[in-house]
Parts: structure tokens; C-alpha cells; sequence
């Protein structure tokens, strides 16, 4: 099937930054379209998002981007065959010419590579999850809630970035979810009843002044409880602490905080302490990007007891994965569609991971859309599980209610991951 035309327009994220909507349209009269998500605390060596500077949105603005689509991309991929999502994405990828997209913007490219896929998907009329992971592709993952949030995701004393639930102990995804917005609400209530701030930040989770990043901690464990289920056989953490915000000179200063300087050593000391004594299952970004040599020492102490997921430090790269890989680096990744910048790398990241058994972890960005790619993607990489924000805000329950509705369609074939869908599976009890 032949793409006719390519167009995108400027619309608006969800922190009122402007962003690249792209539609593809076929011969068949097929239309689809793709929102592009963006971050917040984001790694050095991500694709680059084209930005148009000046005055205008504060130089946030993506005209220059949607022009790129409207007129190169569009010129290169009329009459393409959309069926072929590897050589469509890989001649936006010449058109380009540049190692990280920054010519055209990874963000043109990345929603005209969204849009292709769906395109593909509606024109054999087939769900794009199925499109992308075919028949294997029956795994609900694990929907880990960002209840707390910190960094620079909040205005708030928290210096680290994401304090998650994970309800595993579940016999489906919709129960899974379940269980997890009652937690968030009985932690609305515990932070009600302390006259704590039930604000909330980028991702939707609540955003408090709290003595320190253990209180975070704290109240999590006692939510769950409020809520009825068990730490750990029921409900697991998991932590995005972010630390490359925190990197300052070959240390991680707590910016937020009392300003407390710790070292690599100091860091894998204070995690191994919490996960002795919490239910953590996942700590993403456990240690900076820059902190190869860290890493490598987190990874000896603790990467037979947690999974240890990199964001910033592998950035949806396979070349930068394939470094870890050899270098003992890590058991996951995190998989960001517009780090690397088209569906086609996203995915050969995600199966290189997997064929060397690292963990593959869904993700969205902080500035998000309605879109609901991530979901499908989800599904049919078969990672088993997902972040996409916490129990309120549009654009992150719009990715819970797609996962909803593809647990629906796949009626008694579908599979919820439970605590297999992390890399490791072992919990210490709370």
C-alpha cells in the first residue's frame, strides 16, 4: 500500500510545549496520525528534538520541524510502499545525513514513522499492536504507577524523580490497574489526613514537601496498606531516582534537599540498604550516565537481585546497548520511542535486549500527548512492563484505557505478566 502524502501541524503537549502531530495518507484513502512525546530530565546522547528558538514559545515552538515534514519528508516518501516500516524509516534516516536526526528533528521523524505504522496497521485492517509483535503479541504488561513525584517533574523538596507502584499479584492487567489506582487514592487520603499537598506533576503523581526521599518511601508502603494489599506479594516499588539531575562534578549532590554530596560507593551503599528493606523490584537510572565505571560496580553488587534499568546512560540506542551488554552494564533499558527517533530502531533495540536477557521497560516522557502508541508497542514487544504516568491526568490514563481495551479484544488469549514481567523476580518483603 502507497503513502499519497505526508503533513504534520504544530499542537500542544502536556505542558502546554508545542509539539509535532504528523498524518500519513494512503492511495487506499487511509489516514493516520502520531503526536511526538518529549522530556524533561533527558540523557546527552538522545536524538535531537528540533526546536525553532526565538521568542515565540519561549523558543519551544516546532515549525521548523513540521515544515520538514510537509515538504522533504513528504517528497521523499510519496509513492513508498508503507508496508515496509524498516526502508521508510531508514530513508528518513539518509534524508537526514546527521548521527542523531538533528536536521530534520527527531520529533518530524519520529511522527511520520508512528503514523506509517498505524497506517500499515489500518490498512490490512489489523490492531497495531499485532502490526508490530504479531501472533506473540498477547502479553499485558505490568502497569507501574508514578504516585509520587519529585525532581524535575515537581516543584517540590523531593530530589529523586519517580516513587512507582507496581501491583504484580493480579490474575489480569484491568485487576493489575485496579489495585493500583486504589492505591493511589488511598494515598491521596494518608496525604489528606497529614496535611500534605495533593498537587501533582508532570506524570500525575502527588508532588508533597517531604522531610526526605525515604518518607516517599514511607507513605507508598503505608498507601498500600490503606488500601488493603501487601507489600511486596502484592503491590512492589520501583524508583526513577534520575540521578544524572544530580551529577555535579564526579558526585550526586541532593539539589532539592540539604545539599548533601554522596559518590558512586555512597549511592550503591544507600540502594542496597533500601531494597533490603523495601519491596523494590526496579530502580531505573540508579546511578548517572556519565558514571560508566559506577554502573558497572552497581551492577556486580546488586544485578542478581533487581533489575537495574538504564535510561539516560543507553537512551534507546542499540550501539550504546550493545556497549553495556559487553561491558556488564545494567539488566534493562528503558525504551523511550523518541530517544532513538523511529519505530523501526525502537524495536531492533528491544530485541537486542532481549536476546542477551536484559529487561525491556516501557516508557513515556513527561511532556505527553493523547496518543497511545506506547501501549500497543507495549503489548507487542512482549516487555511485560510499562511506566505511563500515575492515576490521573488525560494523557497518561489515555494509555491504561488503550491497554484496557486490548486486553478486551484479546479476550482468553490475553496474558497478564504479573512479577515475571520484570528482570528479576525475587521481592525482599516490606
Amino acid at each position: 500500500m502507497k503513502i499519497s502524502a505526508i503533513d504534520a501541524l504544530e499542537v500542544i503537549d502536556s505542558r502546554g510545549n508545542p509539539t509535532v502531530e504528523a498524518r500519513v495518507h494512503l492511495e487506499n484513502g487511509t489516514v493516520s496520525e502520531a503526536r511526538v512525546p518529549s522530556g524533561a530530565s533527558t540523557g546527552e546522547r538522545e536524538a535531537t528534538e528540533l526546536r525553532d528558538g526565538g521568542t515565540r514559545y519561549g523558543g519551544k515552538g516546532v515549525q521548523q520541524a513540521v515544515n520538514n515534514v510537509n515538504t522533504e519528508i513528504n517528497t521523499a516518501l510519496a509513492g513508498y510502499d508503507v508496508m515496509d516500516q524498516r526502508g521508510l524509516d531508514q530513508r528518513m534516516i539518509e534524508l537526514d545525513g546527521t548521527p542523531n536526526k538533528a536536521r530534520l528533528g527527531a520529533n518530524a521523524i519520529l511522527g511520520v514513522s508512528m503514523a506509517a505504522a498505524r497506517a500499515s496497521a489500518a490498512a490490512t485492517r489489523t490492531p497495531l499492536y499485532r502490526q508490530l509483535g504479531g501472533d506473540r503479541a498477547v502479553v499485558l504488561p505490568v502497569p507501574c504507577l508514578n504516585v509520587i513525584n519529585g525532581g524535575r517533574h515537581a516543584d517540590n523538596t523531593v530530589d529523586f524523580q519517580e516513587f512507582k507502584i507496581a501491583p504484580h499479584n493480579a490474575p489480569t492487567f484491568s485487576e493489575a490497574l485496579r489495585m493500583g489506582i486504589e492505591t493511589f487514592h488511598a494515598l491521596r487520603s494518608l496525604l489528606q489526613k497529614q496535611s500534605k499537598s495533593t498537587g501533582i506533576g508532570d506524570e500525575g503523581g502527588f508532588a508533597p514537601d517531604l522531610a526526605s526521599n525515604e518518607e516517599a518511601v514511607e507513605l507508598i508502603i503505608a498507601a498500600i496498606e490503606q488500601a488493603g494489599y501487601t507489600p511486596g506479594a502484592d503491590i512492589a516499588l520501583c524508583l526513577d531516582p534520575a540521578t544524572s539531575e544530580m551529577w555535579q562534578n564526579g558526585s550526586y549532590v541532593a539539589f532539592k534537599s540539604d545539599q548533601s554530596s554522596r559518590t558512586s560507593a555512597d549511592m550503591i551503599e544507600l540502594w542496597q540498604s533500601w531494597i533490603d528493606r523495601y519491596p523494590i523490584v526496579l530502580i531505573e537510572d540508579a546511578l548517572a550516565e556519565n558514571d560508566w565505571d559506577g554502573w558497572a560496580a552497581l551492577t556486580r553488587s546488586l544485578g542478581e537481585r533487581i533489575e537495574l534499568v538504564g535510561d539516560d546512560i543507553f537512551c534507546t540506542n542499540p550501539s550504546i546497548l550493545q556497549q553495556a551488554i559487553e561491558q556488564k552494564v545494567g539488566n534493562s533499558i528503558l525504551v523511550k520511542l523518541n530517544q532513538i527517533g523511529t519505530v523501526s530502531e525502537t524495536l531492533e533495540t528491544v530485541q537486542l535486549a532481549q536476546k542477551h536477557g536484559y529487561g525491556a521497560y516501557m516508557s513515556h516522557r513527561s511532556g505527553e500527548t493523547e496518543d497511545t502508541f506506547i501501549a500497543d508497542l507495549a503489548v507487542a514487544t512482549n516487555c511485560g512492563h510499562i511506566k505511563t504516568g500515575s492515576g490521573c491526568r488525560g494523557e497518561r490514563t489515555a494509555k491504561f484505557n488503550r491497554l484496557l481495551r486490548i486486553e478486551h479484544e484479546l479476550g482468553t488469549d490475553a496474558k497478564f505478566a504479573g512479577l515475571d514481567g520484570f528482570r528479576q523476580s525475587v521481592i525482599t518483603p516490606a
